[in-house]
């Protein structure tokens, strides 16, 4: 059944093909980014189940008026996704820079942790009481890639998010699980598939697959009765480099 999703990172990649496949299934879907361009492209023509929000995730103060925002709108909020995020430069610990660790600290983490807190706090107000958050984790939330520590430390922090809201959420009716992604071809993971860094030192192309299975998986998520919960799921490119020895 269809209800009202929220989705941070909207305007590009994974989040934009997740909102554009929901607005298809129906649902209301509230639209999160920092660009409002390609926000409305996504909400064009779609009446009044698309609300476009241009939204920071670093700053409280946008986080929580999107979700009033959101509310005012729809009624209510069924589920999150939890999807924004970004990159740093691939270098080992000695070569980052602290500007760039805290950049990624603040979208991947902090921006997480704002959406999840003002979600949770609306979920458990409305009536009835109760929603779900499907936090974007990564293949890096078990295991890094060389020169990755800003975006593999906060993506096992996410983990610890989820594991957290998860137990929190029990007794207000709330679920959390998380999708761990590996090798979706997107204009920001484009790279994989030309070559990066590996293991054993070398540097090879990495098979990549398509946005179609991580929408699907992200649907499924979503439709979960109340009384169920993917607590964590994998969806990655078959032959890329993960469960094998490096």
């Amino acid at each position: 059944m269809a209800g009202t999703i929220l989705i941070t990172g909207a305007s590009a990649g994974i989040g934009r093909a997740v909102a554009e496949r929901f607005l298809d299934e129906g649902w209301n879907v509230a639209l999160l980014a920092r660009r409002a361009g390609p926000l409305e492209e996504v909400a064009a023509g779609r009446g009044a189940t698309a609300l476009p929000l241009p939204c920071d995730v670093t700053v409280e103060a946008e986080v929580e008026a999107a979700f009033a925002a959101t509310l005012a709108r729809f009624g209510r909020l069924d589920v999150l996704f939890n999807n924004a995020g970004v990159f740093a430069p691939a270098r080992t610990i000695d070569e980052v820079t602290t500007e760039e660790w805290r950049h990624v600290l603040d979208v991947n983490l902090t921006g997480m942790f704002l959406a999840a807190r003002a979600a949770f706090r609306t979920m458990r107000a409305q009536a009835p009481q109760g929603g779900r958050i499907i936090n974007n984790g990564s293949i890096s939330a078990h295991a890094p890639r060389p020169g990755s520590v800003c975006y593999t430390a906060t993506k096992h922090a996410v983990t610890g998010l989820t594991r957290t809201l998860s137990l929190d959420g029990r007794a207000f009716g709330i679920a959390c699980g998380q999708i761990d992604i590996g090798n979706a071809r997107t204009a920001l993971a484009a790279q994989i598939g030309v070559g990066v860094p590996q293991a054993d030192g070398s540097v090879r192309a990495e098979p990549m697959m398509g946005l179609a299975p991580v929408v699907e998986a992200v649907l499924t998520m979503a439709r979960m009765p109340a009384e169920a919960n993917v607590q964590f799921l994998t969806v990655m490119a078959t032959a890329m480099p993960f469960v094998g020895r490096g």
